[in-house]
């Protein structure tokens, strides 16, 4: 999918604003889950996600490829929309971000504070997807995808800086969304030759990749109810799905009740703010910890934008619902 030179070629870009984030091992977790865990803080970033690497790549090239683009339009639950708004802002080119009804206020109110236009249409990502390609065709806008080739390579830089500075990885978790933070992962690791095991995790409440990795093909879902937004996708994207089924060891469903009690154990063990698809790794690592005594594995907390009302339910010990 990617060099490992081309990586290195975009991290002053990325660097310029996004300084490198920690990778932190948490002796709390270690004592909770019996295996030397070491989180990656993408949650530390200025959009408090790790989309803003790809959406700084993305615009960069686009950029070259158009130097006179008049806009941008694209769909998302949040963290792809701000990072495409932050870089769109960035590059000095106008940004609409269609979201479905009912979405995060909060990250809603952050999309628009860093310039996006935002449009409110459908009931999921699915349909807001749809909306935004018709959108960007009416005004002769390019539509930015939730998973592109250029984003993958943006967001591959968190993998580079984690896989450079901590040795010995066995295993690293990571959510999968679209799957950009996955296939940036794979590549990294397969492009410096490590043996460290890759493994996805999806809410059972949105299994598409899990169902399609199975079946060796696409599978689509009805529904992706989790308040776990990040992840709420009914259908994978073809290309993503061909890297995972080529690097990823596994794909593992995680549910509602157990994000919510790693977004409370990041909170106690970290002190850490996460968001459903941030501590969706950690869910993961907990679920499996006893195929992983004493050995050192990663999860990646992939973002930290929570609405104030679900972190207050779940510290209270609730498991926030959608229906």
């Amino acid at each position: 999918m990617f060099t490992l030179a081309e990586v290195e070629t975009v991290l002053p870009l990325v660097h310029a604003a996004v300084p490198p984030t920690p990778q932190y091992p948490w002796p709390l977790l270690k004592a909770r889950t019996g295996v030397d865990v070491v989180v990656k803080h993408e949650n530390h970033t200025p959009i408090g996600a790790f989309k803003l690497r790809g959406g700084l790549v993305y615009f960069d090239r686009l950029k070259q490829r158009r130097p006179r683009a008049a806009g941008l339009v694209s769909a998302t639950r949040g963290n792809h929309g701000q990072s495409l708004a932050f870089a769109g802002a960035w590059a000095a080119v106008p940004v609409t971000i269609v979201v479905p009804y009912g979405n995060s206020t909060e990250k809603n109110a952050a999309m628009r504070a860093f310039g996006a236009e935002l449009v409110e249409h459908g009931r999921d990502f699915d349909e807001a997807k749809e909306h935004a390609q018709r959108i960007a065709a009416e005004r002769g806008h390019e539509f930015g995808p939730s998973f592109h080739r250029d984003l993958v390579v943006g967001v591959a830089t968190y993998a580079y800086e984690l896989f450079t500075a901590v040795a010995d990885l066995d295993t690293v978790y990571v959510p999968i969304g679209l799957g950009s933070g996955i296939c940036g992962l794979i590549g990294v690791r397969d492009a410096l030759g490590l043996n460290t095991r890759v493994v996805g995790v999806v809410s059972d409440r949105a299994n598409s990749y899990r169902l399609s990795l199975a079946a060796g093909r696409v599978v689509a879902t009805n529904s992706a109810l989790t308040f776990a937004d990040g992840m709420a996708v009914r259908r994978p994207d073809p290309e993503a799905l061909a890297v995972i089924r080529r690097g990823a060891e596994r794909v593992v469903e995680v549910s509602d009740d157990g994000i919510a009690d790693a977004i409370r154990i990041f909170y106690s063990d970290t002190h850490t703010l996460t968001e459903g698809a941030g501590a969706a790794a950690l869910a993961a690592l907990v679920k499996e910890r006893h195929r992983l005594a004493g050995r050192r594995a990663a999860v990646i907390a992939t973002g930290q934008n929570i609405d104030r009302p679900l972190m207050r339910a779940i510290l209270a010990g609730e498991t926030p619902r959608v229906e």
